[in-house]
């Protein structure tokens, strides 16, 4: 929130207006003291703003209406599929029965929502070609942290304890290097070649008995499949090592390709991205993790197994790495990834695929002459254009992404990957129309015509925005946390 927003509240407060009505307590009424250690309670009263409820509901709904996300407006950010979060979603997360239950509840009075959670993975199973499933990682990283410490606890159990390394990608997520430190490894940076692919002969010089693991998605950063995966897969195999797959872009092979036939033996999926679980502002999320069969024995524990009496979780896992959290995962996310796979069907998951690939490239190439493209062949849901020709102009890649802004669009994803300069990464989805495409399309070639002919235009972007541009680095590292008249 704006300080200009926080003193607008502010500045219509009226001594006397209420905002608010309580019900009446239905329990007796304790005073502070019987609830809140002295030490704690306020000498004097917060100095909050006094103002009506028509006054608070139009100050929250003017805020909302400048916050961007996927319901408002294009949100093409590389790396992180920000599509559309169908509304059957919502209505089904809703229902009661699966709604208004607690995770303390005996497992025989929750049996509807544990053969939903069973039926998820056994799905999950089927779109990956993994052997097991487990649903408890929140999101993301910690499920790259929760098959980093399977695969650590595979090695340990074989008393091959000398694998403490792993390998990632120079145009790897910042997680995977991130996840294999937090889960006791060392990382390993593989070269990619001219081609944005992992050079197969750097991989080879840098595999050895010491190798944990190869973490890796598919198609990589770049939005460019590894052509030679099942070759990468066979070294990596042949030296002892286990095959990671980063599952976040899983959203440009859905129902056409599968990790487990390339090869994966542990990957993680995004429910909160290609399985359309509303996400950003820090959650919530949802990140599931498949195995091979000769890692189902160290899956976090409780395990959600079917028997004959029904579904109940199984604690009884000797060689298992722990529970990695509380509870069974993020069960409303994982509700709303069920009702989209089950609302899809086959045919309609493999159309997601068609359609995100035919649209990265789509936009690809009608920015191509505007723009320098790195990597000039087909990708796949995502690509990645270079700013060096606007920046020999005075115009940096952060000076296009702020002037976006003015045009109504949240910017993509930029310097990022690091190994391509002044990287601008564009993931359109699926769910976006050929208009928004276009759309946006032109707003990009209006702002490399503007470089070329009115550059101050785009260096002071944005130019419509309730904030101007923020001197980045203090806002960092000097945040203002609270409201200053």
């Amino acid at each position: 929130m704006s300080n200009q927003d926080q003193t607008l509240i502010f500045e219509v407060s009226k001594e006397g207006r209420v905002g608010y009505s309580l019900p009446k307590l239905e329990i007796e009424e304790l005073s502070l003291d019987e609830l809140i250690p002295s030490a704690y309670i306020r000498s004097e009263q917060a100095e909050l703003p006094e103002v009506s409820e028509l006054d608070i509901m139009r100050h929250y709904t003017a805020l909302s209406r400048r916050n961007h996300g996927v319901d408002s407006g294009f949100y093409p950010l590389g790396s992180c599929t920000m599509k559309y979060n169908p509304k059957i979603n919502e209505n089904v997360a809703r229902i009661g029965g699966l709604a208004h239950i607690h995770p303390l509840q005996e497992e025989e009075t929750v049996q509807g929502a544990m053969e939903l959670l069973f039926d998820l993975q056994e799905h999950l199973k089927e779109i990956t070609g993994m052997d097991e499933v487990t649903l408890q990682p929140a999101a993301g990283a910690h499920g790259e942290w929760t098959g980093l410490m399977m695969i650590r606890a595979y090695h340990e159990a074989n008393n091959d304890t000398k694998r403490t390394k792993v390998i990632v990608p120079d145009s790897a997520h910042g997680t995977n290097p991130a996840s294999a430190t937090v889960a006791g490894f060392e990382t390993i940076t593989v070269k990619s070649d001219e081609n944005g692919l992992v050079d197969l002969e750097d991989l080879k010089r840098v595999v050895n008995e010491e190798t944990a693991a190869l973490m890796l998605t598919n198609p990589n950063t770049l939005g460019l499949f590894e052509a030679h995966i099942l070759e990468m897969a066979q070294i990596v195999h042949d030296a002892g090592g286990k095959l990671y797959y980063d599952g976040a872009n899983l959203n440009a092979v859905l129902s056409q390709a599968r990790p487990g036939d390339m090869g994966f033996d542990v990957v993680h999926l995004n429910l909160h991205k290609t399985f359309t679980g509303p996400h950003g502002g820090g959650g919530p999320g949802s990140g599931p993790v498949g195995v091979k069969e000769d890692l189902i024995a160290y899956l976090p524990k409780p395990v959600l197994v079917k028997t004959d009496e029904g579904y109940h979780f199984d604690y009884n896992r000797p060689e298992s790495i722990g529970r990695v959290k509380p509870f069974y995962g993020n069960f409303g996310i994982n509700v709303r990834a069920y009702t989209y796979i089950r609302s899809m069907g086959p045919d309609g998951l493999k159309a997601v695929t068609e359609y995100a690939v035919l649209n990265a490239n789509y936009m690809m190439r009608r920015l191509a002459p505007y723009f320098d493209l790195p990597y000039d062949q087909h990708c796949k849901h995502e690509f990645v254009l270079s700013g060096k020709r606007q920046k020999k102009l005075g115009v940096r890649t952060l000076d296009i992404a702020k002037r976006l802004l003015d045009f109504g669009y949240h910017p993509p994803t930029i310097y990022f990957p690091l190994n391509v300069e002044e990287c601008i990464m564009i993931e359109p989805t699926e769910t976006e129309s050929k208009e928004t495409l276009d759309s946006f399309i032109d707003a990009m070639i209006q702002i490399a015509k503007e470089a070329e002919e009115n550059p101050e235009i785009v260096q002071e972007a944005p130019h419509t925005t309730v904030i101007k541009r923020l001197d980045e680095t203090t806002a960092a590292r000097k945040p203002i946390l609270k409201y200053q008249r």
